[in-house]
């Protein structure tokens, strides 16, 4: 009794299997229905900006002027009818906003499965003050953002990141994507970059003191900057530099792709405790040699 059902059972899966490709099949894919929504909120400073699940891209322009948090959320889909599933939300907290994909979890997948439900796209901008802080999380998208006075913390994202400048603590960790930073100081918690599987590039706008600490690295790093030792190197995948006198850490860690330092900085002469620098850039290119690859970071799945 129990063979007969399951059989059934499979049957019915395999037949809606095959109605939903003839009518995507029938479908066209050009993503023709549009939803366009903007909302508006006072923000004061310091104010927490969190975007999370994501099925798109996400832009955050900042402003140094602004008081508000501008959000513009643009959803497409292959048909009206989708659009009733996978929204975006924008929620106003104690401590800021919260704008976050709608997760329909197993019911999207059993209409997706009998021929309804194709996917949603979904693109976040967002216009905030520079003096905020912001989180982004879960976004099966590229994720830009501009020039930030507080921390930012990127996280779980399958596509490129781009960071214009961070001046409290930046992380951005688990990217299947390249990562592009902009550094014109450093506080005191640093930077950490982990779990990336493509190349960085970390920008110095201004001189900085600094420790560069690298781990489990496979590929090459580039020291393309001024007034940079090479203090120490662990074999292959592990690294220790200083910028200027040292100071905050700047930890690199399980990058499967290739890490570039470069600035657009003035060359200057820092005098440490044990050693002048002389004032031109160096080039420091350490090879990866024979090295363990990196797990790449599996992708983050898309919101339905």
């Amino acid at each position: 009794m129990k063979g007969r059902i399951f059989v059934v059972v499979v049957l019915v899966v395999a037949a809606a299997f095959a109605g939903r490709w003839v009518t995507r099949s029938r479908r066209s894919t050009e993503m023709s229905n549009r939803e366009e929504t903007r909302q508006s909120f006072r923000l004061g400073a310091g104010a927490r900006v969190e975007v999370r699940g994501i099925n798109g891209s996400v832009e955050v322009n900042t402003s140094a002027d602004a008081d508000t948090a501008d959000v513009l959320i643009v959803r497409t889909a292959t048909s009206a009818d989708d659009l009733e599933y996978a929204k975006v939300y924008v929620e106003e907290t104690p401590s800021g906003i919260v704008v976050r994909g709608e997760n329909n979890g197993g019911r999207n997948f059993w209409r997706w499965l009998f021929g309804g439900g194709g996917q949603v796209k979904q693109e976040v901008t967002l216009t905030v003050p520079r003096r905020v802080e912001l989180s982004t999380k879960g976004v099966n998208g590229p994720v830009e953002v501009g020039e930030v006075d507080g921390s930012v913390s990127v996280e779980g994202v399958n596509g490129r990141v781009e960071v214009a400048q961070s001046l409290g603590h930046a992380e951005i960790k688990g990217v299947n994507g390249g990562v592009r930073v902009g550094v014109s100081q450093l506080g005191s918690e640093g930077m950490d970059i982990k779990g990336v599987n493509g190349n960085v590039e970390i920008r110095l706008k201004e001189n900085i003191d600094a420790d560069i600490n690298v781990k489990g690295h496979n590929g090459n790093l580039s020291l393309d900057v001024p007034n940079v030792t090479m203090q120490e190197r662990e074999g292959h995948s592990n690294a220790h530099a200083r910028l200027g006198a040292g100071g905050a850490q700047i930890e690199i860690k399980g990058v499967n792709g290739n890490v570039r330092f470069t600035s657009s900085a003035p060359a200057s002469t820092t005098t440490t405790t044990t050693t002048t620098v002389a004032p031109v850039i160096k080039t420091i290119i350490v090879a990866p040699g024979n090295t363990t690859p990196v797990a790449p970071v599996p992708p983050v799945p898309p919101t339905r």
